[in-house]
């Protein structure tokens, strides 16, 4: 398989996630919900999720050159700190509206959700 191929489902997600997101956006006016906080809480998850998925495909390349598994396993304690950091910098200093960040946080499962579902109607 492909670089190109190995990360076309995650191209996917972070597609789905953006769109849901966006779509999310459409409950401010009712006033459900704060934009920042969901702006916020979908670019944490997807952020999160991206240097996830390029540290780990990095890390498990069967091929990969010493170089590249080192980048991989740099990349992935890079993530840990960014989830740290930010968190300890959402809870102390931002404070978002939990409920907004909350829902743009689970836009990421339900990205997931949607896209093991479609991709499994399609491979049947």
């Amino acid at each position: 398989m492909s670089w190109e191929a190995q990360g076309l489902p995650v191209f996917r997600v972070e597609l789905w996630h953006g769109l849901l997101v966006l779509a999310s956006m459409a409950l401010v006016p009712l006033e459900w919900v704060e934009p920042g906080g969901l702006l916020l809480g979908g670019l944490f998850m997807g952020v999160n999720f991206l240097l996830l998925a390029v540290g780990v495909r990095w890390v498990i390349t069967p091929f990969a050159s010493k170089g590249r598994v080192r980048a991989g396993v740099a990349l992935l304690i890079l993530k840990f700190c960014f989830l740290l950091g930010a968190s300890w910098v959402l809870l102390t200093r931002i404070a978002p509206d939990a409920v907004s960040f909350a829902l743009g946080v689970n836009c990421l499962i339900l990205a997931i959700l949607w896209d093991r579902l479609y991709d499994t109607k399609l491979s049947k």
